[in-house]
């Protein structure tokens, strides 16, 4: 991936609305969240296009990989703390169901990229 700008990557950008999107609902959680969950759902929220930056800027197809994977962990992470979310009722199925699935569909593209690589290490 290294000498393609990581802006021009559609997982980026689906990345980067997928980020826009958990700040919008983070604004409907309780204040009381502001330091707990809420940080954590922006930290987890950031870190996947981040990595997914990162790892575009590496030289070897191994580093890339390896910031990929940390990209698809933190997403994980992120659905399960929107899965949380929902569960204490913080949010309806209907705010998650566009932002659940702008993450299936990053989860997917980063699964082939990894995929892809992996094939030409």
């Amino acid at each position: 991936m290294a000498g393609k700008d990581y802006r021009d990557l559609i997982v980026w950008q689906k990345a980067m609305q997928l980020t826009i999107d958990v700040y919008n609902l983070i604004r409907q959680l309780p204040l009381e969240e502001k330091y707990a969950l809420s940080d954590q759902m922006r930290r987890s929220a950031i870190s996947i296009p981040s990595n997914i930056a990162e790892g575009n800027a590496r030289e070897s197809k191994r580093d890339t990989n390896h910031f990929l994977h940390i990209a698809q962990g933190s997403r994980a992470e992120l659905e399960t703390q929107l899965e949380l979310c929902l569960r204490i009722g913080y949010l309806s199925e209907t705010q998650l169901k566009e932002t659940l699935s702008l993450s299936d569909e990053v989860g997917r593209m980063l699964a082939g990229l990894i995929k892809s690589l992996k094939s030409n290490l």
